[in-house]
């Protein structure tokens, strides 16, 4: 028997109980559309760790109390009593004043006000504390105005340079630029506006008003994390090559000023890097348990079709007897049976291909969770189905082959 006459005989046997097959290729189906949507998950959230990371600004360091990190500069020594839990505002100041190869040291203090502009009043807005050096820190862009200097800053100046969306919500179309806006109970004058630059992670930049980080800890040092305390300093290297170089002087020069080991810091110093390595780990976790669930689903599949061949290869035992009784030789049997479950593998691998990429688009917009389609799935998981018909699809193919043809012809 040919090729082309075994795959017609297999496609006939497929066909002779409709529901039946639908009903096999439902766990291909699933396992399928599984592989391709959890990948999209893990790409999805992977994706969204890089956003979050390249959002922080190039070649930034970040230097944080009593945190180390695998592979990070420091430890968490020095955690006794009476040790310093917190950097201070003139930890900052100092690091800026002593560090070569630097752009830029800042640091970012928050806190919650009710903002006052124009004709609007809003509630709970976060307020940042920064330095001048913010934008080259963070590579942020003004809009429209200026950002504040570090003369402003270390004058306490009240000036303010609203996030584009704030400047929308208290204005609208009129220009914000030397308006009087009232943070808290303090009055403060617009300088400028920051460019859009939407939600990265969990973080409306453009809800933001940013102030001279003098001004936080004057004016709201109760508030937030309390007085001139710092829960990060960040850093940024003139470039890539600088980044060790600056990492060392940090670690030595506050070591130097806490009179500390600069062997066992009571500070961490990391740089994206060491973030994205951390986060690394997690997602590979979390991308094999996705794999072994949809491997799972697939051998599940696959255990369907050959329960089902197995019943067919025991319903059409006279049909197999007349076969061979015919001319039909062994491995045209097996091969008929092994094509009927490639064939229920690969139409339910094909259904899965729609079902899983039609599942990604639809669990992104309402599943509150960032997926991205990963184009190696498709013949990844395509592929993984075609596997399973042939494996799950051998057995049942040779016991019908090794039946005995008048034994067969027998049988009701």
């Amino acid at each position: 028997m040919t090729l082309l006459n075994s795959f017609r005989v297999a496609w006939e046997g497929v066909m002779l109980n409709k529901l039946r097959s639908f009903l096999t290729t439902l766990g291909i189906i699933i396992g399928v559309a599984a592989v391709i949507i959890m990948l999209a998950v893990s790409a999805g959230a992977e994706a969204a760790i890089e956003d979050q990371i390249s959002g922080l600004g190039a070649n930034l360091i970040m230097v944080t109390p009593f945190r180390s990190f695998g592979g990070v500069r420091g430890g968490p020594g020095g955690g006794g009593p009476g040790s310093i839990t917190t950097f201070t505002y003139d930890e900052v100041l100092f690091l800026s004043q002593n560090l070569n190869n630097v752009s830029g040291v800042s640091l970012e203090q928050s806190t919650t006000q009710t903002v006052k502009g124009g004709a609007a009043t809003l509630n709970s807005v976060s307020i940042v504390g920064v330095t001048a050096d913010f934008l080259e820190v963070r590579d942020y862009e003004v809009g429209t105005g200026r950002f504040f200097t570090h003369a402003e800053n270390d004058a306490t100046q009240r000036v303010a340079v609203l996030g584009a969306g704030i400047a929308e919500d208290l204005f609208s179309n009129a220009d914000p630029i030397g308006q009087q806006v009232r943070i808290g109970s303090s009055r403060f004058t617009v300088i400028g506006v920051m460019a859009e630059q939407g939600v990265v992670g969990a973080t409306d930049n453009d809800g933001r008003i940013y102030i001279p980080a003098s001004v936080v800890f004057k004016k709201f040092g109760g508030t937030g994390f309390g007085g001139d305390r710092v829960r990060m300093i960040l850093v940024k290297a003139e470039d890539g090559d600088a980044l060790e170089i600056v990492m060392d002087q940090i670690t030595a020069l506050l070591a130097g000023r806490r009179q500390i080991d600069p062997n066992e810091p009571n500070f961490g110093v990391r740089t994206q890097q060491d973030i994205v390595d951390a986060r690394a780990s997690t997602t590979a976790a979390f991308r094999s348990l996705l794999a072994w669930v949809a491997a799972v689903s697939l051998v599940v599949g696959g255990i369907g079709i050959m329960n089902i061949m197995l019943v067919s290869v025991t319903e059409r035992t006279r049909e197999i007897g007349l076969r061979q009784a015919l001319g039909a030789r062994p491995r045209d049997v097996q091969r008929q049976f092994l094509l009927e479950a490639v064939m229920l593998s690969l139409v339910g691998g094909l259904a899965g291909l729609v079902f899983g990429v039609a599942g990604s688009f639809i669990f992104g917009e309402l599943g509150g969770m960032r997926t991205e389609l990963v184009p190696l799935s498709l013949p990844l998981a395509f592929g993984a189905s075609a596997a399973v018909g042939i494996f799950f699809g051998y057995y049942p193919a040779t016991q019908a082959a090794q039946l005995d043809p008048i034994e067969a012809l027998r049988r009701e």
